[in-house]
């Protein structure tokens, strides 16, 4: 098949693209940079041994994504986009077989410094995606959503049934935004076919340590944060807050290796490509919570020293406790997590420790 990937060289879309390419299909990456390097899908080009046309361009820019859609080769030319609209309207297959879409911002702590950027950015350019798509007669999508979606939850471990509609930060709140648009347009017209993955906490890095999660800054999650205090960037980590209402007071997290992540992705194309005409929504987890001073200890004996630590002040937006009930996705994907934390931190510290500066080292 052949599948176009919006936040390719991103952390997840990149690991995604690679799973994409091993398994055989053909993929296209589109990136507008502002937060990722180009450089990780020349290293998934590396690993593989297969090219991905790349289009430097912003989702939001739908004159640009119509071009991509339609062109089907990442070339985008000034006189594709009409010619393949005609086609597809016509009856004549799209140029691609299915969309996954992971560009966005995703900071928690930022959405709520920064909400118009994340509404504007996440949601206005799901937008634009959607159309360019309809006109290029692609209606197949996996979309990247968060667990987030689910706020702070009356009881873990969380289903796919459990209530949505107040999360606590407006990045969530841009993440179930798109999901309702999703639900209706698949509703509307049936052409659609959509599923809605349920990000839990993503970490940990290809095994090769070719790939992994480069932040720009001050990292927002939990584990780079701690790979940059190991590897010598920062002093030390920060907490933020000790007094949850959990067994050692931080926040407990369902950490889900990256590498589990993709593959769940091709599971849910996989069922998508028999499934026209609907929205699914799935769980992404592992179905264990690990507090943040289990995953720190973890850290430590991936990489065999000790990461200090500082307690500070709760940041807005968090929340508890939060982990998946992933048994949907088990069931009907016949997909599950094989990863146990410890591989996610042994992961993670190789990536770190062979790109002490990221991408850019």
């Amino acid at each position: 098949m052949k599948i176009l990937v919006t936040g390719a060289s991103g952390y997840i879309g990149s690991h995604t693209v690679l799973e994409l390419l091993e398994a055989g299909h053909d993929v296209v990456g589109v990136d507008n940079l502002v937060n990722s390097a180009r450089e990780s899908l020349r290293r998934v080009e590396a690993l593989t041994g297969r090219v991905v046309p790349f289009v430097q361009a912003d989702i939001r820019n739908e004159v640009a994504m119509r071009k991509v859609l339609s062109s089907g080769d990442g070339a985008g030319g000034a006189g594709a986009n009409k010619d393949a609209v005609g086609s597809a309207d016509a009856g004549g297959e799209p140029a691609f077989d299915a969309v996954m879409h992971f560009a966005g911002l995703k900071a928690v702590g930022e959405s709520t410094e920064k909400p118009l950027a994340y509404y504007e950015n996440n949601v206005g350019g799901t937008l634009a995606l959607l159309r360019a798509m309809d006109a290029a007669g692609a209606r197949r999508l996996i979309f990247s959503s968060s667990a987030t979606v689910y706020g702070d939850p009356a009881s873990v471990p969380i289903a796919e049934t459990a209530p949505v509609g107040s999360p606590a930060n407006p990045y969530g709140y841009s993440k179930l935004m798109i999901e309702q648009i999703l639900r209706d347009l698949a509703v509307a017209d049936p052409r659609w076919s959509v599923g809605l993955l349920r990000y839990f906490n993503p970490v940990g890095a290809h095994p090769s340590g070719q790939i992994g999660e480069d932040p720009q800054g001050l990292p927002n999650n939990l584990v780079p944060y701690i790979s940059q205090v190991a590897v010598g960037r920062r002093p030390t980590l920060s907490i933020f807050g000790d007094d949850y209402p959990t067994p050692d007071g931080t926040g407990v997290r369902d950490y889900i290796h990256v590498v589990d992540l993709a593959r769940g992705h091709l599971a849910a194309l996989e069922y998508l490509m028999g499934d026209a005409g609907r929205c699914r929504v799935w769980n992404l987890g592992t179905g264990r919570g690990y507090s943040v001073y289990e995953a720190v200890a973890a850290y430590e004996r991936a990489c065999g020293q000790s990461i200090p630590v500082q307690v500070v002040d709760r940041r807005p937006g968090d929340i508890a406790e939060c982990y998946a009930d992933a048994g949907r996705a088990q069931q009907e994907l016949g997909w599950a997590a094989t990863h146990d934390l410890d591989a996610m931190m042994r992961d993670a510290w190789n990536w770190q420790r062979q790109n002490p500066q990221g991408y850019e080292g």
